[in-house]
């Protein structure tokens, strides 16, 4: 590895589906290391055996995989520095809790979850630390035959961190400045589990790094009270040198109200929080994704990135390329951002508008398939090319323009009252005359002809073009109406404009 170089990971559980705020949070990771030219590291922390959801981890790489953020080493890609699943670090580990133990630094506690239950009720605000530690069935307390024996018999047990009362611990973070915590706040942390013979977050986090030449480490917020427990385990273990900088991004919080983004803001509102659907293998759930609800992976990107970050210009609109050129860190705010989702929304109709016509032909022809309609990409490109820019989604596309391929058997009732007059009937009898007459049934060529009988009858142009609208159209809807007769072709439009006629009278 080359001297210096920058090399950042993220590390999500197994444990569920990825919430958008770890999509963002992987995405920083991403923007710094390309910036700085260095490794972005894929890592999965599956140590809570317990939490293990079947499927998360395919879950977790496809979202990153739909969305075109890519790793350069770890889980299913490989790399020097693996195994990259924590499971599959077991003896590493036990290693290190070997070297922590010898050292005096950590101790064995045999404390049951009932003898822990009990010791809460006795004591109030309970923590086992300095001031609880030698009330406990812990090796400190106990001789070292009689932990021998216990371990010897199967008992099981977990590794604690001794935590010295006294210190004053310095996190440097990149977006907060100097954060400094005393130790006296802080419980003696389970560090090993003899039970599954796996490290916590806590050990196999500071081990991972330290063995992985992580250089930098970008999470949320919600990780920064953990953080002073993992400067005192880098001095614990004598890697001062090799601790990384760190950089605690500020939440997601709630479109409306107060606290952190959840699943049930989404739900409430109407708008998804996870990269993909995701269907839960216990309960049967199914929850919406960015990807099936429609949104482009360039759009979610280019909104999360102004979470919380800004560039410090008027710019909204980034590719990849150009957020990893403007990426500062430290220009990520300290306070949360809330999810406006519709500033997402919004994206999407930006996203839409910047795709050329063939592109979203592709994605819409499928929907116009399944709606019965034989067509040609031709003929589907043209009306997208007069209605892209008026959706947000491409799913919205047939409900505004179905009329295209299908003539109305229905005429909206609103609209018929509002534009249908009483002379109405003769007036497109008359229209019809018109056009069939046009030879060059182009925009341009039935424009100047129909515009210039017009002014010649003296009618109101507004009245004709609104009656006309509703026999082609059904409703008051649509772009320019030559846009749609053109479209139609003669022959089409005389048929719709004759049978509304009839029916409408």
């Amino acid at each position: 590895m080359e001297e210096n170089k920058v090399r950042v990971r993220f590390a999500p559980s197994p444990t569920g589906p990825l919430h958008i705020g770890g999509v963002r949070t992987a995405l920083y990771n991403y923007l710094f290391a390309r910036q700085h030219g260095g490794d972005f590291v894929f890592r999965i922390e599956d140590t809570d055996s317990n939490r293990f959801v079947p499927g998360a981890e395919e879950y977790i790489i496809e979202s990153f995989k739909w969305l075109g953020i890519k790793f350069d080493e770890g889980v299913g890609i490989g790399g020097e520095k693996g195994p990259y699943r924590q499971s599959e670090r077991r003896d590493i580990y036990k290693k290190y809790v070997k070297m922590l133990l010898d050292a005096g630094k950590a101790y064995i506690a045999f404390d049951t979850p009932e003898e822990l239950e009990t010791k809460r009720n006795e004591i109030k605000n309970f923590q086992y630390d300095c001031h609880t530690r030698m009330l406990m069935r812990n090796s400190l307390t106990m001789s070292k035959d009689e932990v021998e024996a216990l371990i010897d018999d199967g008992a099981q047990y977990v590794v604690r961190f001794l935590i010295e009362p006294g210190q004053e611990i310095h996190v440097n973070d990149m977006i907060r400045g100097d954060v400094c915590i005393k130790s006296d706040i802080l419980d003696d942390k389970v560090l090993y589990k003899s039970a599954d013979e796996l490290p916590t977050y806590h050990l196999a986090n500071i081990v991972d790094d330290h063995l992985m030449e992580i250089t930098h480490v970008i999470r949320g917020e919600e990780w920064l009270p953990s953080s002073p427990l993992h400067v005192l385990l880098y001095r614990a273990f004598g890697w001062e040198d090799s601790m990384p900088r760190f950089a605690h991004l500020p939440l997601l919080l709630k479109p409306e109200g107060k606290g952190k983004l959840s699943k049930r803001d989404g739900d409430r509102l109407g708008f998804p929080v996870f990269p993909l659907e995701w269907h839960d293998p216990k309960s049967g759930e199914v929850s919406t994704g960015f990807r099936e609800s429609g949104y482009f992976p360039e759009a979610v990107v280019n909104f999360l990135a102004l979470l919380g970050w800004n560039p410090g210009t008027e710019q909204e609109m980034f590719t990849l390329d150009e957020l990893v050129e403007a990426f500062d860190i430290s220009r990520c705010s300290k306070a949360g951002a809330k999810f406006d989702y519709q500033k997402g929304i919004w994206f999407n109709h930006e996203y839409i508008l910047k795709k050329s016509d063939e592109e979203i032909a592709l994605l819409f022809a499928p929907i116009v398939a399944n709606n019965g309609i034989e067509t040609s990409m031709e003929r589907v490109r043209q009306v997208v090319a007069m209605m892209k820019d008026r959706v947000s989604f491409v799913k919205e596309l047939w409900s505004l323009c179905s009329f295209f391929f299908i003539p109305p058997t229905a005429y909206d009732e609103k609209t018929r009252k509002k534009r249908w007059k009483e002379n109405s009937a003769q007036v497109m009898t008359e229209l019809a005359g018109v056009l069939q007459n046009i030879e060059d049934f182009s925009i341009d060529g039935q424009e100047a002809v129909v515009m210039k009988w017009v002014e010649d009858k003296g009618y109101k142009l507004g009245d004709v073009m609104n009656a006309f609208r509703l026999t082609l159209v059904g409703e008051g809807k649509g772009p320019g109406m030559f846009d749609i007769s053109a479209f139609l072709g003669k022959e089409e439009t005389l048929s719709r404009m004759q049978r509304a006629i009839e029916i409408l009278g």
